[in-house]
């Protein structure tokens, strides 16, 4: 099924009927001049191989007052080891989107500070293939790097 607004999407409903959307936070960030990006895995089912913020989805478990601030503690502490609880995060903007599988997605974007101590490592290395830190202009000529990812990464360094 297909949604009439958005063609090719499947229509995702709550057992009410009501639409239903995967939500997930994205993060960006900043030490300097350089954004930390992620090299999502090979196995990824959306968007393999290319650079991205971190993040993930919302969970139902621990979901409740700030969860999609507190899911993009989590997901920077599960993917990168990093632990950014005392940093604070901006809001950049919120999109909808399709997974290459289908599914209607809701992402919310923060960007913040990379403690300095902090040493990201891919934790997750299924879902992060690599780390890497990069100028807006290294990202632009990175073949890598998406349209999503460049259209952020100039929006939060303008």
């Amino acid at each position: 099924m297909t949604s009439a607004s958005t063609p090719g999407v499947r229509a995702c409903t709550t057992g009410g009927g009501r639409p239903a959307f995967v939500v997930n936070v994205e993060v960006f960030l900043r030490r300097d001049d350089r954004w930390l990006l992620i090299r999502r895995g090979a196995r990824e089912a959306h968007a393999p191989g290319v650079l991205a913020g971190v993040g993930g989805k919302v969970e139902i478990e621990g979901a409740g007052v700030d969860v999609l601030e507190e899911t993009a503690r989590r997901e920077v502490m599960e993917e990168i080891g990093v632990d950014i609880t005392e940093i604070g995060l901006t809001y950049v903007e919120s999109t909808f989107f399709v997974t290459d599988d289908g599914d209607p997605v809701i992402n919310v974007t923060f960007s913040g500070r990379m403690p300095d101590q902090a040493r990201p490592v891919p934790a997750a290395v299924l879902e992060v293939a690599e780390t890497v830190w990069l100028t807006l202009a290294e990202a632009e000529a990175d073949p890598d790097c998406p349209p999503w990812t460049l259209r952020m990464l100039r929006r939060m360094t303008s």
